[in-house]
């Protein structure tokens, strides 16, 4: 019998780090394809690439339950022209090679997914963004998004599935935004960010694990899925509970002026705060996902246990 395989590329983040153990419980080999080279930890194998020319790496897709696929330079930057080209060029080149992998494998994976952002969608606060009816924005985050996803629904996989997953803000107890929230509550700053009115797509990290064990149960499940809970909260109310949950007493309010200084100390951009995504899992909720945290409180409170 051949080992269950799953491959994730740029699965060294806060995303791999929660999903290689998860699905070692479930009896899968993992390998983690990254830049960084690392030794091999028991069932989770590491193997390198520089994200845009075939190598040996290519030959792990082989019999491949699934590839998943999360390279791409962070977006936690200031956006100058330098750093724009590297988000932009990471994401397409390794989207591209892992295309043409796929493609000279004689076994090729089962299913391919590929990471997007729920940051496509325009600005909203008026109207949610379904896979169907959502309307895309313009700026430069939408335009690498796009690049992204054309670059992904461009490749013809006869043999292999492929599942675009727009990915909202993703929340859970060791790492990723919540860190810096963590951090803010504490100190005292978790106010509101801006006007508050801006709504915070979100969701927590066990849910995206289960639904990519949902995806690959699911073979009728092909093309674009919002990955997000079903409940978007305001930013007002988003940091409140925040506050709620790490028994913060009060947090200042951040007014935009005060974003875009602390942003530029931080060296990272206001709109990954200020932009509102009113994005709902339309499709996933259609074909029977249900989800262990659809609440900011019960997702905080797993989060906050101790």
């Amino acid at each position: 019998m051949h080992e269950k395989k799953i491959i994730i590329t740029g699965g060294t983040g806060f995303l791999g780090s929660y999903l290689a153990p998860y699905f070692i419980k479930k009896c899968y080999t993992i390998y983690i394809i990254s830049r960084q080279k690392q030794r091999n930890n028991g069932n989770i194998k590491y193997l390198t690439w520089d994200g845009k020319t075939i190598g040996k790496w290519a030959e792990a897709l082989e019999n491949a339950e699934v590839v998943i696929n999360f390279a791409g330079k962070s977006v936690n930057c200031r956006y100058n022209e330098t750093n724009k080209r590297i988000i932009k060029e990471s994401r397409v080149n390794a989207t591209k090679v892992i295309g043409q992998a796929i493609l000279q494998a004689k076994k090729p994976p089962k299913l391919w997914l590929n990471g997007g952002s729920a940051t496509i969608y325009r600005y909203s606060e008026d109207m949610d963004m379904t896979e169907k009816d959502g309307e895309l924005g313009t700026g430069f985050s939408v335009d690498v998004c796009k690049a992204w996803e054309k670059t992904f629904n461009q490749i013809q996989t006869p043999n292999t599935r492929k599942i675009l997953m727009r990915i909202s803000i993703v929340i859970g107890k060791h790492g990723g935004v919540m860190i810096p929230l963590k951090n803010l509550a504490r100190i005292g700053l978790g106010g509101t960010q801006g006007h508050g009115r801006q709504r915070v797509s979100w969701l927590h990290v066990h849910d995206l694990a289960r639904m990519i064990d949902f995806f690959m149960a699911n073979e009728r499940i092909t093309g674009t899925m919002n990955c997000v809970s079903p409940n978007h909260v305001s930013n007002r109310d988003f940091m409140k509970q925040i506050r709620k949950a790490y028994h913060a007493p009060f947090g200042l309010p951040q007014p935009k002026w005060m974003l875009k200084m602390g942003a530029v100390l931080i060296k990272t951009e206001t709109e990954l705060i200020l932009k509102s995504r009113k994005v709902v899992p339309d499709r996933l909720l259609k074909a029977g996902f249900e989800f262990d945290y659809p609440t900011l409180d019960l997702a905080l409170q797993e989060i906050t246990r101790v």
